[in-house]
């Protein structure tokens, strides 16, 4: 079986066409999105609309909490993630708010390999941040404390897996809409799962970001993002923030 996982696509709707494309070549017989749907892009609804057409199996990230519960909303943050998100509530369908309040923090599915979860922050909050980049003993103590054999987490919008000897993988699939490891695209990941065990995979998938590029900078939402989405990085002189 193959299962595709995708993170942070950001309202980023030719990404997530592009990613789920890609998707659709490698067989995955499934979908999982770690959240972040929403924020910085030019196309929250076109987004949402094709994730619910694909049947993607979403998480709540907390872009996606801040537009949809009031008492998500933070402020006060340095970078453009704010300026994003306002301006998302002021073109987002409420009927997209409506389903994003029915998403749930975490995923759990059970595979061959054993039980898969899937959050965008942490298991618990969508605005935590979940560290995969650790030794292997605490690692291992992550993986058994969530009771799962593959862990995915999102929200640092840079492709990250790691087999872990004896208890099994951790993977951040990276960010659809708003890559930030160097590369413009699109960051995917695939787990085929068969008796063999589990193979990881990452992909970069092309798209047409100077279209994206466009469509930002023509609803007037910060050209730091219009940069980062042809860059695959944020220009150094600017923070993205946290949405």
């Amino acid at each position: 079986m193959v299962i595709g996982i995708i993170s942070d696509v950001h309202a980023n709707v030719l990404a997530l066409e592009a990613a789920l494309g890609a998707m659709r070549r490698a067989g995955a017989g499934s979908v999982v999105c770690l959240g972040d749907l929403v924020g910085y892009g030019p196309t929250p609804n076109e987004t949402l609309d094709l994730l619910q057409r694909a049947n993607v199996m979403c998480c709540l990230g907390d872009a996606d909490e801040r537009i949809a519960f009031d008492f998500a909303k933070r402020g006060g943050r340095k970078g453009v993630a704010d300026a994003t998100l306002e301006w998302t509530r002021t073109v987002i369908e409420p009927r997209h708010v409506e389903w994003m309040r029915t998403l749930p923090v975490q995923r759990r599915i059970d595979t061959p390999a054993g039980r898969l979860r899937a959050f965008h922050g942490s298991a618990d909050d969508p605005g935590d941040r979940t560290n995969l980049q650790q030794d292997p003993i605490t690692l291992t103590r992550m993986l058994q404390r969530h009771r799962c054999t593959l862990l995915a987490a999102g929200g640092s919008h840079v492709p990250y897996f790691r087999k872990v000897s004896g208890a099994g993988w951790v993977v951040n699939p990276g960010s659809v809409g708003l890559s930030l490891n160097g590369e413009p695209g699109a960051d995917v990941c695939f787990l085929t799962i068969d008796d063999a065990g589990v193979d990881v995979r990452m992909d970069k998938i092309e798209y047409d970001t100077a279209a994206v590029a466009f469509d930002l900078v023509a609803w007037g939402l910060p050209k730091v993002v219009a940069d980062a989405v042809q860059l695959g990085r944020m220009p150094e002189s600017d923070s993205p923030g946290r949405p």
